[in-house]
């Protein structure tokens, strides 16, 4: 048992220090995700990776409302990337409410990237289509955020849904397809 695994297990029994030991060990990691994120947003971003890490922290160990349970290190990373995801769309409709903006931008998805980060509008759009792709297809729209918000690789999202690599290959084409397709839709 790796040494997250075994402190997230602390946490989820309950003790208070365990959240403050789970920090430095995936600090780096949850930074470089963030950065990859970040990075592609357009330029100008007031979000940061490091403000992004922390609030995605937070939101996953920091609150102690409600019970967190993690399955095993790629469970927590899987939920850090949804957390980040959130993070950002709720900046986005943020940015979008202070503009004004009704309409959504149709723009076609490409191999590295799903959206430029050039509109807050884009992001809202992927955000609506990958909650209705959760709906047909939830390991996809794992594959999705694993891929795009945590900036994993095929093979490292392969190993975190615990699915083979071939199989995270064919869903991420078939993902990528029926989000052009619900993005153009909208």
């Amino acid at each position: 048992m790796s040494d997250v695994t075994r402190i997230l297990s602390q946490i989820e029994e309950g003790d208070p220090q365990a959240a403050e030991k789970l920090l430095p060990l995936v600090y780096d990691e949850l930074r470089k995700l963030a950065a990859v994120r970040i990075a592609q947003e357009k330029p100008g971003q007031t979000l940061q990776a490091t403000a992004l890490v922390h609030e995605a922290y937070v939101r996953l160990v920091g609150s102690g409302e409600r019970e967190q349970s993690w399955d095993n290190r790629g469970h927590f990373f899987s939920a850090a990337a949804e957390a980040m995801r959130r993070i950002l769309v709720e900046n986005a409709r943020r940015k979008a409410s202070v503009k004004g903006s009704g309409g959504l931008k149709r723009q076609l998805l490409d191999e590295a990237q799903l959206t430029t980060g050039e509109d807050a509008n884009e992001l809202l759009a992927l955000d609506e289509a990958l909650s209705r792709l959760a709906n047909v297809d939830a390991t996809a729209a794992s594959l999705v955020k694993l891929r795009y918000f945590a900036g994993l690789t095929v093979e490292q999202a392969a190993a975190s849904l615990g699915i083979s690599p071939r199989t995270a290959y064919s869903t991420w084409i078939y993902a990528r397809s029926w989000l052009q397709k619900a993005i153009r839709e909208l």
